[in-house]
């Protein structure tokens, strides 16, 4: 069985515009994805029918804002296998999720401790273990990748060891999009007993999600990235780590009792939710995710892995352009260089067509610094993507070429 793209681009009204005049040919997804019709509605519903603020309200609208906010969070729950709704912590993106934790880490390193990251890794993912270990006095070690941007796994096992106490890093890099194998190494790291961290801001739309099955202690991802609306993210954490983990923002909502003297925390997941929540956001989110699950899983990851082989045989073919990442196991991801011409020059040329794509350095300063190059440009590929935008990627590019050479 193989996906009917037609009908699903049906459902996204932003690919019906043209810019520049041309078709819209949207290849920026590992940025954000665009939205389908059913968040908008979900989005719009809420607005209008129910908006209130949610818990402890008395009156019917904060009891039906409540009941789908909180309706949210056992969709989440049960997409991505947890073991209970209340690990399940709202945010407003990836990169909160982790600070949140690098928060707790910070005060429980201590000198001769060391906390290991990847070479691949996005800023929002190495920047927080950086500060993390200037507080605290821990070592921060770096796990080398190949030239292929493949993870190599012999260096990570290498570095782990009694010393290493926690371990973050991504389910998928953003600029290479190589697919790291997870499982095996969190189950490395926990048998040092090191706490893990998942970077999934790239993992959670291209396949399930099982977060008791990868047996790490957390796995943060952001809703723009599922089809969801920005400003919402998830932090997912083993119970019995976030019920003891240190606060991150307090104020409303996440007490048991204050004093003028002291106050104490309430219990998960609200202990770690101050303030009133992004709750259009987190009823888009499952929407998003609801949306999602009424395709085939396998039927996503085979389209999108069709659009990504095609991508690479063009590129091969095109005279002066270098792939930069080619491991073996990736998602939809093509970043690239052009002999001669700068990524963002690529970029303008090719937005002037109706082809959007990433340039720069992605987040990842030190992996473009690894591989020699000042950035990238990076076509990302998704469910509602064709054969033809592949085609329309390479034509633009091929005129890029001819009007910079």
């Amino acid at each position: 069985m193989t996906l009917n793209v037609a009908q699903i681009r049906d459902q996204f009204p932003i690919l019906k515009r043209q810019v520049n005049g041309q078709p819209l040919v949207y290849l920026d997804n590992a940025a954000t994805t665009q939205k389908p019709q059913a968040v908008i509605d979900a989005l719009v519903d809420y607005y209008t029918q129910c908006n209130s603020n949610v818990h402890r309200g008395a009156h019917y609208l904060s009891d039906e804002a409540t009941k789908r906010y909180e309706a949210a969070r056992k969709t989440v729950a049960a997409y991505i296998n947890a073991g209970r709704s209340e690990e399940v912590i709202w945010t407003s993106g990836t990169t909160e999720g982790i600070n949140l934790v690098a928060n707790g880490v910070a005060q429980r390193l201590k000198a001769g401790d060391e906390v290991l990251v990847t070479e691949m890794e996005h800023h929002a993912d190495l920047v927080t273990w950086q500060q993390a270990c200037k507080r605290s006095g821990a070592t921060l070690k770096v796990v080398p990748i190949h030239d292929s941007g493949e993870l190599n796994v012999d260096a990570f096992h290498q570095l782990l060891s009694d010393k290493t106490a926690f371990v973050a890093m991504p389910h998928v890099s953003n600029a290479l999009g190589t697919i790291n194998p997870i499982k095996e190494l969190t189950a490395a790291a926990k048998a040092k007993g090191a706490l893990v961290l998942i970077d999934g801001a790239q993992g959670v739309a291209h396949g399930a999600i099982d977060v008791q099955d990868i047996g790490c202690d957390f796995y943060a991802f952001s809703g723009h990235k599922l089809f969801g609306p920005t400003g919402i993210g998830v932090l997912w954490g083993r119970y019995d780590v976030l019920a003891e983990w240190p606060v991150w923002l307090v104020g409303g909502e996440m007490i048991a009792t204050v004093s003028y003297q002291d106050a104490t925390w309430g219990e998960l997941p609200n202990r770690l939710e101050a303030g009133t929540p992004n709750i259009a956001g987190v009823i888009g989110l499952a929407a998003a995710i609801t949306w999602l699950q009424g395709l085939n899983a396998k039927d996503i990851w085979a389209h999108e892995q069709a659009l990504l082989k095609r991508a690479t045989e063009l590129a091969e073919q095109t005279q002066g352009l270098r792939i930069i990442g080619t491991a073996p196991n990736k998602i939809g991801v093509l970043s690239f260089v052009i002999e001669g011409i700068h990524p963002a020059d690529i970029g303008f040329i090719l937005d002037k067509q109706g082809v959007a794509i990433r340039t720069g350095d992605h987040c990842a300063q030190p992996l473009m610094k690894r591989l020699g190059v000042p950035g990238t440009a990076r076509a990302s590929f998704s469910i509602y993507n064709t054969m033809d935008d592949v085609e329309a990627l390479f034509k633009a590019i091929n005129k890029a070429q001819m009007m910079l050479a």
